[in-house]
């Protein structure tokens, strides 16, 4: 099998645009809820929401990449951007339960 230049290029735009945007988590600071209004905190937790589930998606883009054998660290690279999108879901995992603790304290109507 013989493999070009243009058959390897989308996969390795893939790969190094999945790493660029796998790595823009945003910080944890539960201090920063309390000062947020009952619909900022509701818009907060769908915007975590909407995140975890966009990087979820690539993740599993990543994850069902095929990398061609004869390119060198391919699978590595491949482990690397899924690695870091598992971290990131684990964050923003971390911050929607920050959210969801401000939200019970504060907001009565979301119990």
């Amino acid at each position: 099998m013989k493999f070009t230049l243009t058959a390897i290029l989308p996969v390795i735009a893939t790969l190094l645009f999945a790493a660029g945007c796998s790595s823009t988590a945003a910080s944890l600071d539960p201090a920063k809820y309390d000062r947020m209004s009952c619909a900022e905190l509701n818009s907060a937790l769908g915007d975590t929401a909407t995140d975890i589930s966009r990087t979820a998606i690539s993740r599993g883009k990543v994850a069902n990449t095929s990398v061609p054998s004869w390119l060198l660290g391919g699978e590595r690279v491949k482990s690397v951007v899924a690695n870091r999108d598992t971290a990131r879901i684990e964050k923003l995992q971390q911050q929607q339960q920050a959210i969801v603790a401000a939200r019970k304290q504060r907001c009565p109507s979301s119990q």
